[in-house]
């Protein structure tokens, strides 16, 4: 149906997507009246969209809450489950009455931007603007309803936050006649696969030869369902296909020391290259590099010491701080390798491979029988923004280094009046999103002022230097080796204080979390 452009309607912010930084953006931008735009018929993002029966999140309640909404059972140190997670999401959302600016069923197909009638040019590198003009510079195309109604609305600021997880898969290329279409059995993605119900998914799991194709979080649980599924007589092995190995992890303890001692403390951070420091503090990190090398191998050692990792072939050619560096640690179910070592999950290792009749073939020659395909091969978070974002800022979503260059993991300086929450990964996604959050509403609101967009990118270029140097994995754009530092700009252009503890001993060797950024009533004006 073609865009019904006689019913524009006016509001000043847009939000996209209903998900943890949609709700949080949604929160902190309440006095301001927006209107949030979710596809779903529910909050919750990519907890609702797509988990399976097993996930769980990979830490306690205490590590993933908002400031402002503590979980009722948070001394509880099980793991929560996806329905719990949705749950809480929710509660928050009504909590704050939220659902008021959520538009349910309204799917985003297209932005465009009218600003002042002039094309934005890339080499303008001077002030960013107002970021609420006085006037709409950017018209919203929604879609709605069963008839697929499209509505355009104006606005004078748009938040995306439709997440680097879900919406599009991607799926590997593969050579003419060696694809899925010559495989006799049935492939699909793994965001199709959430889609199941319970009893569907184990009807296509039970009895089959199953290949999972990954080997981060998400596959992992596929396996391990397909290895519950199938138990009892008539049961079939899944296979896992693996082509990077990365660090994984039984629990949160490490020789009997919290992890959190490692990595996520102003002391533990100190040994690790943040931006903007000075040459003596990256002679002291350069001098520090041993150190970090023995931290690493200490964790690395009671991880191949707890796991089977080596008899299975399983352990990573990478050092473990380059996985951590890339948000990539992930905590194995606790039963996963019972039943690799019952034979019901299998491993094969392989950079390249392809569909034949019967299965899948590997580059060494070897094949594998398959009845069920399932791609756990993660999601094209920047195809799914590519898709709205229009020219020509849809040419400079990743200029110049191959990721979002975000000030502040928020705010891109070639894209004018447009924020973007939930893309920068961290070792707390929530507790980030709800910082920039606030960070964004107090910007929104003129309470300080962005630097030139030359120096925005500037700044971004520094991160990307020590991201670079961190870790073969930088282009995932993660900062948990130097979160704490993020949060402290976060707090400093905002006018508080970012030492958040008690006394100097917790500053330096206690964890940073959401509850240390809970406002005063002296910090909320």
């Amino acid at each position: 149906m073609a865009p019904n452009n006689d019913k524009i309607t006016s509001s000043r912010v847009a939000i996209i997507g209903a998900g943890v930084s949609g709700l949080a953006a949604a929160k902190h931008l309440a006095h301001h009246n927006p209107t949030v735009f979710e596809a779903s018929d529910s909050v919750g993002g990519v907890w609702k969209s797509c988990s399976y029966e097993t996930t769980k999140l990979q830490s306690a309640r205490v590590d993933y809450e908002f400031s402002d909404f503590p979980w009722p059972n948070r001394d509880d140190t099980t793991f929560p489950s996806y329905v719990e997670i949705l749950d809480y999401l929710e509660s928050y959302a009504k909590h704050f009455d939220l659902l008021k600016f959520v538009k349910f069923g309204s799917k985003v197909i297209e932005v465009r931007y009218t600003g002042d009638g002039e094309t934005p040019q890339m080499v303008d590198l001077g002030a960013y603007g107002n970021l609420l003009p006085g006037k709409p510079v950017w018209e919203v195309a929604v879609q709605s309803g069963d008839a697929g109604d499209i509505q355009w609305h104006a606005f004078e600021f748009v938040v995306v936050c439709t997440g680097k997880f879900g919406g599009v898969p991607r799926i590997p290329t593969f050579p003419v006649k060696k694809g899925p279409e010559i495989f006799k059995g049935k492939v699909m993605h793994s965001m199709d696969y959430c889609k199941l119900d319970k009893e569907e998914a184990s009807h296509l799991l039970r009895g089959k030869k199953v290949a999972v194709i990954g080997y981060k979080k998400s596959a992992i649980d596929l396996a391990l369902e397909s290895a519950l599924a199938n138990h009892g007589e008539g049961g079939q092995a899944c296979t896992m296909v693996v082509r990077t190995t990365h660090w994984v992890f039984p629990h949160y303890w490490i020789w009997g020391l919290p992890f959190f001692l490692f990595y996520s403390t102003r002391a533990s951070q100190f040994l690790h290259d943040r931006p903007n420091q000075s040459f003596l503090r990256t002679f002291f990190c350069l001098i520090f590099s041993l150190l970090r090398a023995v931290v690493s191998k200490f964790i690395e050692s009671y991880v191949t010491w707890k796991l089977p990792l080596e008899k299975y072939g399983l352990k990573p050619d990478h050092s473990f701080e380059e996985d951590y560096a890339s948000c990539q640690m992930a905590i194995i179910p606790e039963n996963f390798f019972e039943e690799v070592d019952k034979g019901m999950i299998r491993f094969k290792k392989t950079s390249k491979w392809s569909f034949y009749d019967e299965g899948i073939e590997f580059e060494d020659g070897t094949t594998l029988e398959a009845d069920v395909v399932i791609l756990a091969t993660g999601y094209d978070g920047k195809k799914k923004l590519k898709a709205i974002v229009p020219e020509p800022f849809r040419s400079w979503l990743e200029f110049p280094y191959g990721v979002m260059p975000l000030y502040r993991g928020t705010i891109h300086p070639l894209i004018p009046n447009m924020g973007f929450v939930g893309y920068v990964q961290s070792n707390s996604n929530l507790h980030t999103s709800e910082l920039r959050s606030l960070w964004l509403s107090r910007l929104v609101d003129g309470k300080f002022k962005l630097p030139s967009k030359e120096k925005m990118l500037d700044q971004f270029s520094k991160e990307m230097e020590v991201m670079r140097r961190s870790s073969r994995f930088y282009k995932r754009h993660c900062i948990s080796t130097f979160s704490i530092q993020h949060a402290d700009d976060l707090c400093n252009d905002m006018g508080l204080n970012p030492r958040r503890k008690s006394n100097l001993f917790l500053e330096a060797f206690s964890p940073y979390g959401s509850q240390d950024y809970r406002l005063g009533q002296e910090e909320m004006k």
